[in-house]
């Protein structure tokens, strides 16, 4: 099949790397992983034409994958994975930027370019992404761990639908930074706050990617258009 008429989620699934390529083309795969890569770029206004020339390229020269191949996995395995490397550093991330980002506003708010409201948008992002999680590790995760995952439809339709209010709150959080970039002058604070923040953001993508276009495909496939 051409690579043009591929979801965004089987090609990040399928060609080691290429979730850098959509990533640096702003192109979302992980929240709107259904839609094919024409679709995508036809709505973005990007040349579809050359991101698919990319990948291919990445597949021509065998790029090194991004780790371990967890489509591989087992379903618990992938399911501890999860828990283990998202679940519990978005726990322990989330409050160290909401309190450097408060430092900063604190400081810094009688500049015109200090991000206004992003830790209270943090609190709101780590409130809804807590309440998230905590349905996964309490309902969903374990219906697949006993293999019940045929009776899952549900709730991974339900934890599709707020990944993708994760992914308007990160565009927020983006435009609240300016893409994560310091102004001049900023403080040894404001920078360390960006750069956790840019590593949040990759985290989470990377998080939501794997249940949506890995995990969640086993049990409900999503619709490709």
């Amino acid at each position: 099949m051409d690579l043009m008429d591929q979801s965004l989620g089987q090609l990040a699934r399928r060609i080691p790397g290429a979730t850098r390529v959509l990533d640096a083309h702003h192109v979302d795969f992980c929240c709107a992983g259904n839609r094919t890569l024409r679709t995508a770029a036809a709505t973005a206004g990007l040349d579809g034409d050359a991101i698919a020339a990319e990948l291919l390229a990445l597949q021509a020269r065998e790029a090194q994958a991004d780790g371990p191949d967890w489509s591989r996995a087992t379903d618990t395995e992938l399911v501890e994975h999860i828990l283990t490397r998202y679940h519990a550093v978005h726990r322990e991330q989330l409050p160290e930027l909401i309190r450097l980002a408060r430092r900063v506003e604190q400081v810094h708010g009688d500049r015109e370019d200090c991000p206004h409201g992003l830790a209270d948008h943090l609190m709101a992002m780590a409130q809804e992404l807590e309440s998230h999680m905590r349905k996964e590790e309490v309902v969903l995760f374990p219906m697949i761990t006993r293999d019940q995952g045929a009776m899952a439809r549900m709730p991974i339709g339900v934890m599709r639908g707020e990944h993708e209010e994760h992914g308007v709150a990160l565009r927020h959080l983006v435009e609240l930074t300016q893409n994560f970039t310091p102004p001049r002058g900023a403080c040894t604070t404001w920078k360390a706050l960006y750069t956790g923040l840019r590593a949040f953001r990759d985290d989470l993508i990377a998080h939501i990617h794997l249940e949506n276009n890995v995990l969640f495909e086993r049990f409900a496939p999503a619709d490709v258009h």
